[in-house]
């Protein structure tokens, strides 16, 4: 790399004062979350997390569209930071999610090898050959996962958990195997904004009562 180019590459932190990595960075922060209160085993605010993570996620591209003039280089910086926080927030927690609900047990190696397998497998393909027909994802999104995962662990204390816990594990490898499955499904925009602004709060209230009956039982 000559000095010219050296000179005219913008310093890493100057992307940080961009607010939709800013955003983006508050859903990193959620996922940090997510990860420490799943290893303490507290599902309820992991779940909270998780969701908060998935609300941002969304947020991020809204708050860039938004936004006039941003160069490409932005645009591109904002993508991959994006594109590295989703293997966090739906990769990583997931399958620390699987491996703290079952004691992380060895039995479940495979299954949170294959969860993040699938997520790094799927991201790559996205970045590479992006959307199809600019409207349709290859494989289930990522973000879907979170979706189901969360709405999922509300059924956790009404089920046996021997049972929830097979049930848990047969969730997540299908979703995996959905992720990089042939089939099509369409990217969720417009109102479906709106429906998970009203999602992540009905489930933070769920699981935040949740959370206030897990604090007296410890």
């Amino acid at each position: 790399m000559t000095a010219n180019q050296t000179t005219e590459s913008p310093s890493i932190l100057s992307f940080a004062k961009d607010l939709p990595n800013i955003c983006s960075l508050a859903g990193l922060l959620c996922a940090v979350l997510a990860i420490y209160f799943a290893l303490l085993g507290n599902f309820p605010a992991t779940m909270i997390s998780l969701i908060w993570a998935l609300f941002f996620d969304w947020s991020d591209g809204i708050i860039a569209r938004s936004i006039k003039g941003r160069s490409e280089k932005q645009r591109a910086f904002g993508g991959q930071l994006d594109s590295l926080i989703d293997i966090i927030s739906y990769g990583i927690c997931p399958a620390l999610v699987l491996l703290s609900w079952g004691n992380f047990s060895p039995w479940f190696l495979p299954g949170a090898f294959l969860i993040l397998a699938a997520g790094v497998f799927r991201l790559s393909y996205y970045n590479v050959f992006g959307l199809v027909g600019g409207s349709t994802y290859r494989g289930l999104a990522l973000d879907n996962n979170c979706i189901i995962l969360t709405f999922v662990f509300l059924f956790s204390a009404l089920i046996d958990k021997t049972v929830f816990t097979s049930l848990l594990y047969i969730l997540l490898m299908i979703l995996a195997a959905l992720n990089v499955a042939p089939i099509h499904t369409p990217k969720l925009t417009g109102r479906w904004y709106y429906i998970l602004i009203a999602y992540t709060i009905t489930l933070s209230v769920i699981y935040g009562w949740q959370l206030l009956h897990f604090s007296h039982s410890t």
